[in-house]
């Protein structure tokens, strides 16, 4: 490549919203982003479509897709909003091509604004360029501020910027090499799908702290975050992307190549508690199987005597179940969710908006009244919602709450590309358990232990940690991290 330096230049069509942001009650972590690829398919857009769609649940903020047909020209739509209301039939035909990335986005530090969602593309000296990602860069600030101070001008505020302008400023021998370059520069958890002109490269962290599989559809292969993307479209799934490894699909077909050897593998232990849907599977390990085998564990380490067992919904439904499998307890719907509560506009005063959570969860009366209720969730993040919850199950009825957790305590932010709290907001970090048992109003409090977590998710024995990041739980990291700011930005 060229030692010139030629910023890149932003390319994309797409829509702003300006209705305000939804004032979710529910105090939960969130996964950053969703990704979703397509080599070799007339289709390619409205496979992305449907793809995206079965990823929602990773990203609700923003959705796009970028399509070529050869490389010499992208199409790109993204908008802000759920991929069902950024995407139209007219929009999907006009992505035209047989490639295509498609991203679901929830921000973070990043601002949410349509320029920093993805994919990101642009046109530099070489030709078009699109990115997207699920994770966070850490060391983003660093190399932007590198960059500027040599000339770069960044478009966006996304950590993701940073690799295309490693990439367009590269003095590397061939692009291949640039983009191996690129990303042996950033340090964190990522998954990247990356279009430059007509060559489709495929990445995953040298830790696999981020998941990304890949599948066939016909002669077309598929790519995206999780599992369950591939059976929304029939495709047959192959195999997980392997840690450091490089694909790279041009007109010759799949070079399968590395950029980095694989170093301690580290997968979020929270894919298996939380943020993943339960028909995926992670490492050939179904989610819902593992979840609830986390109950059954559970239950034999924190035994209650109970008349109902329920699971606050939806994640925590597998759990819910094999915890009243292995003790006997009958589990029932004791809270049902309201899907179609949408995104909340409206600015209610503060009472009100403590007792907002009704609008997204509602006691059965009729199942707990009267009842001692072991209440299972995946996780306690600030505490506010475990209160709530506890306190709408007393107020229909029932007798006794004991509340049971399917993951250890949640002590410590997380670094790469999930939406944490400050430590000193994490209730675990600054309360023993009698004291956040006390706080959220609970007959009795226990959270599953990391052991029991590690035995539950039944990943091959021998590798530290089973090959898993635990790091909010035990504060130990597998990459450098700057300990003050958790930040993140894809």
């Amino acid at each position: 490549m060229s030692d010139e330096l030629i910023n890149p230049q932003p390319l994309w069509t797409g829509r702003y919203y300006n209705e305000g942001v939804d004032s979710d009650v529910f105090d939960k972590l969130k996964e950053e982003c969703g990704v979703f690829g397509v080599f070799g398919h007339p289709e390619a857009s409205a496979l992305s479509f449907f793809g995206l769609h079965a990823l929602q649940h990773r990203g609700e903020e923003s959705a796009g897709v970028c399509t070529t047909v050869d490389g010499s020209e992208f199409f790109v739509h993204k908008g802000m909003g759920l991929v069902k209301e950024v995407f139209t039939n007219e929009r999907i035909e006009y992505l035209k091509g047989t490639t295509a990335i498609g991203h679901v986005r929830y921000s973070t530090s990043g601002a949410s604004k349509l320029e920093n969602a993805q994919p990101l593309v642009f046109k530099y000296r070489g030709g078009n360029i699109a990115i997207c990602t699920n994770g966070n860069i850490t060391n983003a600030d660093e190399i932007r501020a590198e960059l500027e101070e040599e000339g770069s001008i960044f478009q966006t505020t996304s950590d993701t910027e940073v690799v295309i302008h490693l990439i367009s400023r590269s003095k590397a021998n061939g692009l291949v090499m640039a983009v191996k370059e690129a990303l042996r520069r950033v340090v964190g958890g990522f998954a990247f799908l990356i279009m430059v002109n007509d060559r489709l490269f495929v990445a995953r962290d040298p830790h696999g702290l981020r998941p990304l599989a890949m599948a066939k559809l016909g002669d077309a292969y598929l790519f995206a975050s999780e599992t369950c993307a591939f059976e929304t479209v029939g495709a047959e799934f192959i195999r997980d992307i392997e840690p450091g490894e490089l694909l790279i699909f041009d007109s010759d077909g799949l070079k399968e190549d590395r950029f980095a050897e694989m170093e301690r593998r580290a997968l979020c232990a929270m894919e298996y508690i939380y943020f993943s849907r339960p028909d995926s599977d992670l490492d050939n390990i179904n989610l819902h199987s593992s979840r609830k085998r986390m109950g059954q564990q559970l239950a034999m380490e924190a035994f209650v005597d109970a008349d109902v067992v329920t699971g606050v919904p939806d994640s925590s439904i597998s759990a819910a179940i094999g915890f009243a499998e292995q003790t006997g307890i009958p589990y029932e719907l004791g809270m049902i969710k309201n899907r179609y509560t949408g995104r909340t506009f409206i600015q209610p005063s503060q009472e009100l908006r403590e007792r907002g959570v009704k609008m997204k969860l509602s006691a059965v009366r009729k199942v707990v009244e009267g009842k001692r209720v072991v209440m299972i969730d995946d996780s306690i993040v600030r505490g506010t919602t475990s209160l709530r919850i506890v306190n709408m199950l007393r107020e229909a009825g029932a007798a006794e709450v004991h509340v049971r957790i399917s993951s250890p305590p949640y002590m410590n932010p997380c670094f790469y590309g999930i939406d944490t709290p400050s430590r000193k907001e994490l209730i675990a970090s600054t309360k023993s358990v009698e004291e956040i048992r006390r706080s959220i109003n609970a007959d009795s409090l226990h959270f599953l232990s990391k052991d029991g977590l590690l035995e539950a998710i039944g990943r091959p024995v021998g590798e530290y940690n089973r090959g898993m990041c635990t790091g909010c739980f035990d504060n130990d990291y597998p990459t450098p991290v700057n300990d003050e700011d958790p930040s993140c930005g894809c």
